[in-house]
C-alpha cells in the first residue's frame, strides 16, 4: 500500500513500477509542438527530478531516442511491454529526468510550476493566472525555489 507521502507510479500494464524518492525540483507543462506529437495531446506535464531519486520498484524501462526541433538528443524511457512513456533525458543530460506526471499513482498531487513553449500553445488551452507562463524556455535562476536551485547545481556543477 503506497502511503501518503509518496509519489509512486507505473506503466499502464503494471510491469514498471517506481518511486521518487522526494519531490521533485520544479515541474514543468510543455506546450512545444515536439510534446504535443510526442504525448498525441496538448501539452505534456514532466517533474524533473535527479535520475538518482527514482527507484525502480520492478521492471526495466528501454530508452528510445527521439527527433527533436532542436537536434539535440532525445531519450524517452518506455515500457517494453505497453510502451508507455515513464520520463525522458533531454539535451544528452544523464543526471536529470523529466517523469511523465500522468504515470504516477496519484498525479493531482503535482501542479505546473510553470508553463513553456506557449508561443505553439493550442488556442483552445487556457492557462491558469499565476503560473509563470513562457514564449518558449526561460532561465531556472530566475524561476526555481532556492532548494530546487541547490539541488541542480549538485548535480550539475
Amino acid at each position: 500500500m503506497e502511503r501518503d507521502d509518496t509519489l509512486d507510479g507505473g506503466c499502464v500494464c503494471g510491469a514498471v513500477r517506481y518511486r521518487l524518492q522526494s519531490k521533485p525540483m520544479f515541474v514543468h507543462c510543455c506546450h512545444c509542438r515536439d510534446c504535443q506529437r510526442q504525448t498525441g495531446t496538448a501539452f505534456a506535464l514532466n517533474a524533473l527530478i535527479e535520475t538518482g531519486r527514482i527507484e525502480i520498484l520492478s521492471g526495466e524501462t528501454q530508452p528510445i531516442a527521439v527527433p527533436t526541433e532542436s537536434g539535440k538528443p532525445h531519450l524517452i524511457f518506455r515500457c517494453p511491454s505497453c510502451q508507455t512513456a515513464l520520463w525522458s533525458e533531454y539535451g544528452g543530460v544523464e543526471k536529470i529526468r523529466f517523469v511523465r506526471v500522468g504515470t504516477l499513482d496519484r498525479p493531482s498531487v503535482l501542479q505546473p510550476d510553470v508553463h513553456i513553449y506557449v508561443r505553439s500553445k493550442l488556442p483552445w488551452v487556457t492557462l491558469p493566472s499565476g503560473t509563470p507562463a513562457f514564449e518558449a524556455y526561460y532561465k531556472a535562476r530566475d524561476v526555481w525555489p532556492a532548494e530546487s536551485l541547490e539541488r541542480r547545481k549538485a548535480i550539475l556543477g
